[in-house]
């Protein structure tokens, strides 16, 4: 085979020499820096087709030996240091460019575009170490992990279990499966919803970092539902409202619990953050509202049971009725809405902001 010259592209930053060699199925590498020329020499494909390659490079100004490669199927990344950090006029010592070199445009930057880019590294490097500087070890930290890892596995394992299940007997028996959701699912969402007072003490101890507030919010405003308009009234328990409550609560939940389990191992999906972040955006105030829904169709039996009334003097009446507290507590709900949606938002807007900039 012929000795051929590959096509090389060539980038720069203040400390570092970047070539991309075009050379597929490189095999037999032999990359070394020898009185500041960069020798190379492979075999693969080339523009040439399968042959033996090569070429050198003598560098404008002095650069270290070492030199870092690695390969792909399409081509060979070649990485020399500069053994003074600043910015080269041109690669090569001889003026005129090499046929065979070409800038790399997906890579290439200007001096002063390089210059802020090192400026953002030095300021990310020395905020990384301030941090780490202030934050103290906790000799606890793997245990408070296991702990939240169990407890979010524990509660999407519950959630799951519901979504599954209702959606099966949904296809199975169709609109008859609204009317028995509560005797068939209600035992799992007590468990799930019991559990997830954690999510209030979990704040509150320094677990995590989310507000009280919030958390407190949704637990209290679902409990609500659960245990007083639905456990407590044996003719809400047949409605089809209780379907649509739970399923909504479900579909929520099968995205949020693995998103936060999997945060516990340091393990980002970027499907699933999307889904963590964007699908309640739909999905809660279709939730609230089907909640206001129950509330409204338990004042008539309230009212009419006197189910948790208070009894007043002869003067003032029979009894208090706990409608009106119902009633009370419906209005909150859409200012728990309110403060739970732009919450939310809040969260959305900070996470993703930050993966776009990663990924930038």
């Amino acid at each position: 085979m012929q000795t051929l010259t590959p096509h090389v592209y060539w980038a720069q930053r203040h400390g570092d020499i970047y070539l991309r060699v075009e050379l597929s199925d490189a095999k037999n590498l032999d990359i070394c820096v020898q009185d500041n020329t960069l020798q190379f020499k492979a075999q693969g494909h080339g523009a040439k087709g399968v042959n033996d390659y090569e070429f050198s490079l003598d560098f404008l100004e002095p650069v270290k030996p070492e030199v870092s490669h690695r390969s792909t199927q399409r081509l060979v990344n070649v990485t020399v240091r500069k053994l003074e950090q600043r910015w080269w006029d041109r690669l090569t010592l001889q003026e005129r460019k090499p046929l065979f070199l070409a800038p790399d445009f997906d890579r290439w930057l200007d001096e002063s575009d390089a210059e802020m880019e090192l400026q953002a590294k030095e300021e990310e490097k020395i905020n990384k170490v301030s941090i780490e500087s202030r934050i103290r070890k906790d000799a606890y930290l793997g245990l408070k992990k296991g702990y939240l890892f169990m407890y979010n596995l524990v509660q999407f394992l519950g959630f799951s279990w519901i979504f599954v299940n209702m959606t099966v007997r949904l296809f199975i028996l169709g609109q008859d499966s609204f009317y028995d959701t509560f005797h068939t699912i209600a035992d799992m969402m007590y468990f799930c919803q019991m559990m997830a007072v954690a999510e209030v003490i979990n704040p509150l101890v320094g677990l995590v970092k989310t507000g009280v507030f919030p958390a407190m919010i949704q637990v209290v405003g679902r409990n609500v539902i659960l245990f007083v308009i639905f456990g407590s009234l044996e003719e809400m328990q047949n409605k089809a409202v209780v379907f649509f409550v739970f399923y909504l609560w479900s579909t929520i939940e099968i995205f949020r619990y693995p998103f936060y389990m999997l945060a516990c191992i340091d393990t980002d999906w970027k499907l699933l953050t999307w889904l963590r972040y964007s699908i309640w955006i739909p999905l809660y105030p279709l939730g609230v509202l089907a909640e206001a829904i129950a509330v409204i169709q338990s004042l008539p039996v309230f009212d009419e049971t006197r189910l948790y009334s208070i009894p007043l003097p002869t003067v003032l009446g029979s009894s208090f009725s706990f409608s009106y507290t119902l009633k009370l507590y419906l209005a909150l709900m859409f200012l728990g809405l309110f403060i739970n949606f732009r919450h939310l938002f809040r969260q959305r807007r900070r996470r993703l902001r930050s993966r776009k900039r990663k990924m930038d």
